[in-house]
């Protein structure tokens, strides 16, 4: 009985610590969602030079910046070429905004099994000081979400599984 008792202790803490609630959280009033550790709280609106919306989310969790920008187009973008052209193109612009001093080079091509519309890109980062980023941006033609996760030295390896739900947790209207 002592020994079961220590082996399910030993599982709720490892779970505790691990497996830390991931929740869901709308962007503003964009439609989209997206999973968070952590509750970013409401979303920043502001707008691009030509009138898209532009939703910014973020928050802190065991020591890693969890964030992301979502972008709502006022028209659509087609085809994927275009699609993957233009979110590269923001991207090179936020890496500019971020002070991005060292890039691994874009994973183009990842696709969303539920939503056969989005189309994705990765990259690693590292910024001015030193801090380390991971990237994944989606975009449908009609947003852009971008997520980041980045800690204030490395990123540790043994979250890499808990950043990769993150990244992997932005979501298009009725998704």
């Amino acid at each position: 009985m002592k020994r079961l008792s220590i082996i399910i202790f030993s599982l709720y803490t490892t779970a505790a610590g691990f497996g830390q609630g991931i929740k869901k959280y709308d962007i503003g009033n964009s439609g989209c969602e997206a999973y968070f550790y952590c509750d970013p709280g409401t979303a920043t609106v502001d707008y691009t030079p030509d009138s898209s919306l532009v939703y910014t989310m973020e928050c802190i969790n065991e020591q890693l910046h969890y964030g992301l920008i979502c972008v709502k187009f006022i028209s659509s973008i087609t085809p994927v070429k275009e699609k993957e052209d233009l979110m590269i193109q923001y991207i090179d612009y936020l890496k500019d905004q971020f002070k991005i001093k060292e890039s691994a080079g874009y994973g183009k091509g990842h696709t969303m099994d539920n939503y056969a519309p989005a189309t994705g890109v990765i990259d690693f980062w590292k910024d001015d000081t030193g801090a380390e980023w991971k990237i994944k941006s989606w975009t449908d033609g009609y947003y852009i979400g971008f997520m980041y996760v980045y800690a204030d030295g490395s990123l540790n390896s043994a979250n890499i599984s808990k950043m990769d739900l993150f990244l992997n947790g932005f979501r298009f209207p009725g998704m």
